[in-house]
């Protein structure tokens, strides 16, 4: 860790249930960018899924259709890639970052247009995320989309620009703070926690920190710096 950063990833380890989280930022040798994406359920609608790669982009894919309930807030392409712009969120907003980054508008055009998901009473935040390594502005940026004091007539939209990226350390959101009812929202800037340069020795570290009965499905990305090139490690419960 590099000195004076602190990780925080107790926060997700003493939560029982903090949702869907996005930690983006650089490994401790700094060729590489990473993206974690998981997916966490409660009820059995949402611990019905897994991740699926699917050429370039990654999908959430049911295990058993006989069991949906409401396929509408769960499936979806949490990763996506156009140009050399790499996107990763918790809904469809992907696909709405991905159509403005095609447009050639900002990752902060494409949210404006977005708001928290219509889960009643939770309203559930968007958390997204994007590593564009054209961008001579910004290593990578985050968004976090939410209600305020948890009235659906008030949203608030908070953007978190990393200008350079700092090697050994990720930038954390999810959508809850944990367990709740209804479910309390991430508050707070993005925290920091620890980053390695095995992409095995990531996920294994973050499905292991990750609540055991509560966890679904959980990706990291690794891109190259320099080239562009990338892959992909994948883990799933079911």
């Amino acid at each position: 860790m590099q000195q004076n950063f602190e990780s925080k990833v107790h926060l997700l380890k003493n939560a029982t249930y903090p949702g869907r989280g996005i930690i983006i930022g650089q490994t401790p040798g700094s060729g590489q960018f990473v993206q974690v994406y998981w997916i966490m359920g409660r009820s059995e609608n949402s611990r019905n899924r897994v991740f699926v790669a699917e050429g370039t982009s990654v999908k959430t894919d049911l295990v058993d259709r006989s069991k949906v309930e409401d396929a509408s807030l769960i499936l979806y392409h949490p990763v996506k890639v156009i140009n050399r712009c790499h996107i990763v969120t918790n809904g469809d907003q992907t696909d709405t970052i991905y159509e403005s980054i095609r447009d050639e508008t900002l990752f902060e055009t494409a949210l404006n247009t977005r708001s928290f998901e219509p889960d009643a009473p939770n309203f559930t935040p968007r958390i997204s995320g994007l590593v564009d390594l054209d961008d001579d502005r910004n290593a990578y940026q985050l968004c976090v989309i939410k209600t305020i004091s948890n009235r659906p007539d008030y949203c608030t939209r908070q953007y978190f620009n990393y200008e350079t990226a700092v090697p050994g350390i990720g930038h954390c959101i999810t959508t809850y703070t944990d367990d709740g009812d209804p479910l309390p929202p991430f508050c707070g800037e993005p925290f920091t926690v620890e980053l390695f340069d095995d992409i095995e020795a990531t996920a294994n570290f973050y499905w292991n920190v990750l609540n055991e009965d509560n966890r679904v499905s959980l990706l990291v990305k690794f891109i190259d710096a320099g080239t562009g090139a990338w892959e992909l490690k994948i883990v799933n419960k079911y």
